[in-house]
């Protein structure tokens, strides 16, 4: 079995690489936050004291991290994975970041004969502690089935989208619907609580027919609508993220008038008290506080 490091322990990666050392992998372990690797530690990982050493001690190494600009620097920066790798070495991103940069990896780990897989995670912190994470990865054939013993520990699905690079930007589809389509939910949930409908019976209705989308069926009546607005998924990474969909859009000359709406929203909504570092479902709060009406909550049945 290969060494496993893995760089990033934030709220998905913490969990991601629990997984991989409770499924029996040699764990190799750097957060810029020491104290975030204490809890691997304590499974049985070995911490690493910088990304250099977990450069040069593991066999494949993977990347969790917040933006386009943390990735390309552990990655290709000083003291990196590129100047401390060697020939044959993996390198597997699951951060959501700019295709671009995704591409400018995967050129310079090829250049110094070193593989690379895009592996960005779909679902949330939720399901990443339970181990059912769903993958979409960029990979060649021989280099998918090196990472498949990984991302069966982490998860339950894995869709192979193609070459390198098209991970990533399946996830911007993929975000990109579900961050518009949450900006949306929460003015009309606003609007039904404005009206002073009941929260339980529109869900009903909605979620019996096209209107509804996982956001109204699943997610949130466990998470704002319930009163838990911790983060899964932060109002500021959702903000990132479609506009990273954004700007991809633009690059294609695709349209995405919607879109960019929704994301000036957003925008709004991070400046909107503490809501930053809120789960997106809060999306609905923020709504609710901009027409100056209580937020609604399902009442347990």
């Amino acid at each position: 079995m290969e060494r496993v490091g893995f760089v990033g322990l934030g709220a998905m990666g913490r969990p991601m690489a629990s997984n991989l050392r409770r499924k029996g992998f040699e764990l190799l372990v750097f957060d810029v936050d020491a104290r975030a690797s204490e809890a691997l530690v304590a499974l049985g990982a070995e911490a690493a004291p910088d990304v250099s050493a977990v450069a040069r001690g593991a066999d494949v190494v993977v990347t969790m991290l917040p933006d386009s600009p943390d990735v390309e620097q552990v990655v290709l920066g000083p003291g990196g994975i590129l100047e401390n790798g060697r020939p044959e070495q993996l390198v597997m991103d699951m951060s959501t970041i700019d295709p671009a940069v995704t591409d400018r990896l995967a050129a310079a780990l090829a250049a110094k004969g070193m593989a690379f897989v895009d592996a960005p995670v779909g679902r949330l912190a939720s399901h990443a502690e339970r181990g059912e994470s769903l993958f979409m990865v960029g990979a060649g054939g021989n280099d998918l089935g090196r990472v498949r013993p990984l991302l069966d520990a982490m998860g339950t699905t894995v869709h192979h989208c193609g070459a390198p690079g098209t991970g990533i930007r399946t996830k911007l589809v993929n975000n990109y619907i579900a961050i518009a389509v949450c900006q949306i939910d929460a003015e009309a949930l606003a609007l039904a609580q404005a009206m002073g409908l009941d929260i339980a019976t529109t869900l009903d209705v909605v979620n019996g027919t096209t209107a509804t989308n996982g956001h109204l069926k699943s997610a949130w009546p466990v998470k704002v609508l319930a009163g838990d607005t911790d983060p899964g998924f932060r109002i500021r990474l959702a903000h990132k993220d479609l506009a990273l969909g954004l700007a991809a859009a633009r690059r294609a000359g695709v349209p995405a008038f919607t879109g960019a709406e929704a994301c000036e929203c957003i925008g709004l909504a991070r400046r909107t008290g503490d809501f930053e570092e809120r789960d997106f479902s809060a999306l609905l709060d923020v709504v609710c506080a901009q027409a100056g009406i209580g937020p609604p909550r399902l009442r347990s049945r």
